[in-house]
């Protein structure tokens, strides 16, 4: 991760394909194509790898979050609860549709609690989000079984953990609907863009039609498309999909390299005491993405983050004091500092923000270090940095 780092002739060879066709936009201008439909052929190759029936390609993650809500029935007033520790695209995705996003507590798999989640459920509850933060996955059979017995949605965020199983399923493929960003630092990228998954044909449609102003997509003659429903602009181009489709035939490649230089700094840091680690939940697999592990306190973890930068080790972080990623940071949301009026209803569901407190939460991200896993990284600089931070772990705790 990320994928740009290996651009290659494959990339170059599908870019061009368009380039040479003139045609950027997925949609229409059959004619001048030379049979080129590059989201059409990176839709059908997403199927084949998230093992799923259907797929949409969005604009961006976000814009998969918002989609996907929408193309089942969330909107005005529905609660979607979501995790502590995510990045922001979540909570603004929920809050694009009107909708009201119910913050809880993480564990340690870094992802939502299913205790806090059932805790949360209202009647207003329609969807249960999880988020596959740096990787890796929640507790889904848990998870799973709440929104069955409450008949709440269960939406997969799986933007950061392509690649990632459960039970030998892709993750984004477990929910009922899953998300995918492909933007310029994920494993795939294609630059900007991201997918809905879904088995659910009802779901694909709706997602298809809203996320292009509500085009029926009926014929081959745009102009003369009708409208079901209103809809948006969340296509993705030609260009952006030709890069992910060159990506994404690459995936393997990726993972295994992830897998490789992961292993490598996971079992140099194993052997310092005080280290523990992410809990991947039994028959799951990470993406190998990110390495995450947990030191004795926010004290250690504040100093050994530190360390690192002071030792040029980079790409790690606590995300304790992080603007992006953690609730403790997200005082525009607290405040609900909104270029536009929000609703009485999204006021009331997020008033609770500005005093509630997260320690579960506090508690593992405050301890936390995420380590960013390279594609580019050579054998020997993997394991000359696992070294290097060894040093550093060991000296500050």
């Amino acid at each position: 991760m990320p994928g740009f780092e290996l651009f290659g002739d494959q990339e170059r060879k599908e870019v061009n394909d368009v380039l040479d066709s003139g045609v950027l936009m997925r949609y229409g201008f059959d004619g001048m194509r030379n049979g080129h439909w590059k989201a059409k052929e990176l839709e059908s190759e997403l199927c084949k790898t998230f093992q799923t029936e259907h797929v949409q390609l969005v604009s961006s993650g976000t814009a998969a979050v918002s989609v996907a809500l929408a193309s089942a029935g969330v909107g005005a007033g529905d609660e979607v609860i979501m995790p502590s520790f995510t990045f922001v695209a979540s909570f603004e995705a929920i809050l694009m549709l009107g909708a009201i996003p119910v913050l809880v507590d993480i564990d340690d798999t870094l992802t939502l609690d299913p205790k806090a989640v059932e805790a949360a459920i209202t009647p207003k509850t329609k969807a249960v989000m999880i988020v596959h933060m740096c990787g890796s996955m929640g507790d889904l059979n848990a998870l799973q079984a709440i929104c069955t017995k409450h008949n709440l949605l269960l939406v997969e965020d799986a933007c950061q953990a392509i690649g990632g199983t459960y039970n030998g399923q892709p993750l984004g493929s477990i929910g009922d609907l899953g998300c995918f960003s492909f933007d310029f630092v994920k494993t795939i990228t294609c630059g900007e863009g991201g997918a809905v998954i879904t088995n659910n044909k009802d779901y694909y449609i709706n997602a298809d039609h809203y996320s292009d102003h509500g085009h029926d997509h009926d014929g081959n003659d745009r102009g003369a498309e009708t409208h079901p429903f209103l809809g948006y602009n969340f296509r993705i181009s030609e260009l952006n999909a030709a890069v992910g489709l060159a990506q994404v035939k690459r995936l393997p490649e990726f993972i295994a390299i992830q897998k490789k230089h992961y292993t490598i700094l996971r079992d140099a840091i194993a052997r310092v005491p005080g280290v523990t680690f992410r809990k991947v939940p039994k028959g799951g697999e990470e993406s190998y993405a990110f390495l995450n592990f947990f030191l004795p306190d926010l004290e250690v973890a504040r100093n050994v983050t530190e360390a690192f930068k002071a030792n040029d080790i980079d790409v790690c972080w606590n995300y304790y004091d992080n603007n992006w990623h953690y609730i403790r940071k997200w005082d525009h949301l607290k405040n609900i500092k909104s270029l536009f009026p929000m609703s009485s209803e999204i006021k009331q569901g997020l008033a609770n923000l500005q005093n509630k407190t997260f320690e579960q939460s506090d508690h593992y991200i405050g301890r936390n270090i995420s380590c960013l896993i390279k594609l580019s990284w050579t054998e020997a600089e993997v394991n000359e940095r696992a070294s290097r931070m060894v040093e550093v772990i060991e000296a500050s705790i």
